[in-house]
């Protein structure tokens, strides 16, 4: 017998299915031609089978002047669900309505997922895939922005937040992800600028394409903008679970242990012969980390951009832990202004959610030249020395190599409160490499000898062996221990393990003044 009940439940399912339906079949089929998932899509790729709780399915936009269909969602499905049993909220905007344009009840629904998320400390993901702002609303649109620019800082370094452009994301949109944690990119099918092609055309007569003028390759290799370049949105949103796998839930917890088979002290003998006997020969940085880390796996955050230093994620000892080393495998692992912004917001980052910092130091210095100095490698490399002194998680470094000149102390030196300083006896920590110091040192001798190149032969061995070693640091207590480079992943375990309970802080204010 029909009750008044079934009617109910049938108008209830009637909207619910109008509103997953977005801007209807014709809109989907184009998203899935273009090389896209839906919005509804994206979500079940992203978290735990059937986690997500959606909310504000209903909600749209007043008819407004320009007569626009009211379409249940208005261009963004937002909730919470669960990845890998963690729990999180989400946003997705959804192409088909509307562009994804945003309205003022699209920021809404976002915004109310933002507070949720910053009074229940959890993670905060948004799948963006938008046209920019709703042309029809105006400055309400525009608004709209503002309100989510606010939570997006409010947030910052209390829960973390995760941005995945899978779309195109232009003007006052931009500015969201460029606050959040991270920002992942698809290969061809995303786009991250402030004015698009025509606007660049009409002010600068620029001929450029949407790829060219702010495609993932752009944002990941030349402006660093984006931190991870996926090849498809399947792609993108595994790694976006991955990424999550190494953080805590907030700034007041610590992040997941990660169960493994590596014994902690396990011997690394491939160390052993790494390093190059000549002193000016290269190699390669990521031996030295997947050697040392559990399983051998290292996440690379920003792989493409600034190659001469490497920063990411990995475990050691089933601890999440924060990796920043040169790459003497590019430009000798100078530091440079790119190298200097990518490391500094890398190790802000990590002692925003307490995920300890090791540090593996090869560096020849700063990069000399006037392109350098004119853009301001003073301030900039700056930021890289505030970035380590300010932290208060645990530090953890190991010289493998070269350790010259200031760059020696900005790479989590002792002197600005590295826990934990070791060097391999390859190390030469000095002012500068043996050749120019013999340069300077010995300039008059040099110049009045009749063979000079054997004088300055016989005078950088001399300073290679009184200075370049790790010896004079270690006298000093500026190097805690000179170790056998096999033995790296043992000791630098062994001292994780001490620091675990570590408790520091920084005197009271209310924020630094960064070099920015």
């Amino acid at each position: 017998m029909a009750t008044a009940g079934d009617g109910v439940r049938r108008e209830l399912e009637q909207r619910r299915e109008a509103a997953r339906l977005g801007g209807g079949p014709e809109r989907i089929e184009r998203q899935h031609r273009a090389g896209k998932l839906t919005a509804r899509e994206r979500l079940e790729v992203l978290l735990d089978e059937g986690s997500f709780h959606e909310l504000d399915m209903f909600v749209t936009s007043p008819p407004g002047e320009f007569g626009s269909r009211q379409i249940p969602g208005d261009g963004v499905v937002t909730g919470y669900g669960l990845i890998e049993g963690r729990k999180v909220y989400v946003f997705s905007q959804d192409f088909t309505v509307f562009g994804g344009s945003l309205s003022l009840a699209h920021a809404q629904k976002i915004c109310k997922i933002m507070d949720r998320a910053l009074k229940a400390g959890l993670p905060l993901i948004g799948l963006n895939d938008s046209g920019g702002a709703r042309i029809q609303e105006g400055v309400v649109s525009l608004g709209g922005y503002a309100d989510i620019f606010l939570r997006n800082t409010l947030c910052s370094g209390v829960i973390p937040q995760i941005s995945a452009v899978l779309g195109p994301c232009a003007g006052g949109a931009v500015y969201s992800p460029a606050i959040t944690d991270f920002i992942l990119m698809t290969a061809e099918t995303s786009t991250l600028y402030v004015t698009g092609p025509k606007v660049v055309k009409t002010v600068t007569h620029e001929e450029i394409s949407h790829q060219e003028l702010g495609g993932a390759q752009v944002h990941g290799s030349k402006s660093g903008v984006a931190h991870f370049v996926e090849d498809n949105d399947i792609a993108c949103l595994e790694r976006v679970r991955e990424l999550l796998g190494y953080l805590p839930s907030n700034n007041r917890v610590e992040p997941p242990r990660c169960p493994s088979d590596d014994p902690p002290e396990r011997l690394v003998s491939e160390l052993a012969t790494l390093i190059p006997a000549q002193p000016n020969q290269p190699y390669d940085m990521h031996q030295v980390l997947s050697a040392v880390l559990d399983e051998g796996r290292f996440l690379e955050v920003h792989r493409d951009y600034a190659r001469n230093i490497i920063v990411g994620l990995g475990h050691l000892n089933g601890r999440s832990v924060g990796l920043v080393a040169n790459q003497p495998d590019v430009f000798a692992g100078v530091l440079d202004i790119d190298a200097s912004l990518k490391a500094a917001r890398f190790v802000r980052f990590c002692d925003c959610f307490n995920i300890p910092i090791i540090t593996f130091v090869d560096v020849p210095g700063f990069l000399p030249g006037t392109d350098q100095e004119w853009r301001g490698i003073i301030k900039h490399g700056a930021k890289l020395l505030y970035a380590y002194a300010e932290a208060t998680v645990p530090k953890l470094t190991m010289i493998t190599r070269k350790a010259y000149g200031g760059a020696y102390d900005v790479m989590s030196s002792k002197h600005i409160r590295g826990d934990f300083n070791f060097a391999w006896p390859t190390a030469e920590i000095a002012v500068m490499g043996p050749p120019g110091a013999v340069e300077i040192i010995y300039r008059q001798e040099i110049a009045q000898a009749e063979d000079p190149q054997a004088l300055i032969e016989k005078f950088t061995a001399e300073y290679r062996q009184k200075f370049a070693n790790p010896y004079i640091a270690a006298e000093r207590g500026y190097i805690d221990d000179v170790i056998d480079p096999p033995q790296t992943r043992a000791v630098l375990s062994g001292a994780l393990e001490m620091l675990s309970s570590k408790r520091d802080h920084n005197p009271w204010k209310k924020h630094g003044n960064i070099p920015l």
